[in-house]
């Protein structure tokens, strides 16, 4: 039994099915492991008096998400790097908030989709992670770190929808009440535009999950420049997509579009932008692109980037200029997987 990958409901058929047992003894252990980081259920009150049932289960549990082996800090963001059990690392990034934390977490190991802004891109995709290493990620912030874990964006490490079923799996598992407690309305899935998972993502049932759309382009030209993958859909495809997509009333789609020098920042790609986006509910996150090893990129000035966003304010978007925190550790937008490629 995997307890990381499972729902308190698997739990309980599992434990049905090798026990004879049901939902007290399985609440004990979901309550331990998810709200109290505890793998030793021998004094847990409903094993009191089954301590041959606890030593069995602990047997049987598998717990293998991962050895956080290295931790950099900027002011109060965080950045943990993770050695999975066959040697490949990722890594996370803990944002704080007023109130709370942002986990950044890592869907892949490496990435394929090849964006030339992004450090990721150049590793090449390695492997999906497994539904436990994706919560896992979740669970080293909350124990290992000691935070309250409130958000959740799959914005880390990979393309979210070329490992589909196991980051939907995670997400159930975030989601549980008896567990992580994570609501849908906090997680975030960021993708490049991968048709099928749109398409996918809106029969899961999950109502609430928001949905980024890394964009970068304000046209198929320049967008296949910069993401270069041979599985992009057209600006057009991908469009007709997300208009079809079932958004709840007040939800809204974040584009995300890393803002380049004299690639994509110009008032025609503003006003081009603009027009793209008009059909449907969205708000843009302008990013200044993020420096990365050997980048053929330039970043703008943040007189350049306050530009472009007057630009769209000015054609009625909702805009935000997201700050590049974290650069000093390498863990802002576009540069997960620097350190590892510098040998951690």
């Amino acid at each position: 039994m995997n307890i990381l990958e499972l729902t308190f409901s698997e739990l309980a058929d599992e434990f049905q099915k090798r026990y004879s047992k049901g939902e007290y003894h399985a609440a004990g252990v979901y309550r331990e492991v998810f709200q109290k980081g505890n793998l030793d259920f021998g004094r847990v009150r409903e094993f009191i008096n089954s301590r041959e049932l606890a030593s069995r289960i602990a047997t049987d549990l598998k717990f293998s998400p991962g050895k956080v082996i290295e931790e950099k800090k900027e002011g109060r963001l965080k950045k943990f790097i993770t050695r999975l059990r066959d040697g490949n690392k990722i890594e996370s990034v803990i944002i704080p908030m007023p109130t709370h934390y942002t986990l950044c977490v890592s869907s892949q190991a490496g990435c394929g989709m090849g964006c030339k802004f992004c450090q990721t891109g150049q590793l090449g995709f390695a492997r999906n992670l497994s539904v436990e290493e994706i919560t896992g990620q979740v669970y080293s912030a909350k124990f290992r770190f000691s935070l309250n874990v409130r958000n959740i964006v799959f914005m880390g490490m990979g393309e979210p929808f070329d490992n589909f079923d196991n980051v939907i799996q995670a997400i159930r598992v975030l989601n549980e009440q008896r567990g992580f407690d994570v609501a849908l309305r906090y997680i975030t899935i960021s993708t490049v535009g991968i048709i099928d998972g749109i398409q996918s993502l809106a029969k899961t049932g999950l109502k609430g999950i928001r949905l980024a759309i890394s964009l970068n382009a304000p046209n198929d030209i320049i967008r296949s420049k910069i993401m270069p993958t041979t599985r992009m859909a057209s600006m057009k495809t991908l469009q007709k997509t997300l208009l079809e997509y079932p958004l709840l009333k007040k939800e809204t789609f974040f584009i995300t579009y890393v803002l380049i020098k004299n690639i994509n920042d110009s008032y025609e790609h503003a006003e081009e932008l603009a027009a793209y986006l008009k059909p449907f509910r969205a708000k843009v996150n302008i990013i200044p692109h993020n420096p990365r090893s050997n980048s053929p990129f330039c970043s703008p000035s943040d007189g350049e980037v306050d530009q472009f966003c007057r630009w769209l304010v000015e054609q009625k978007l909702f805009v935000r200029k997201r700050s590049a925190k974290g650069q000093e550790i390498l863990a802002a937008c576009g540069q997960l997987g620097q350190t590892l490629s510098a040998n951690v």
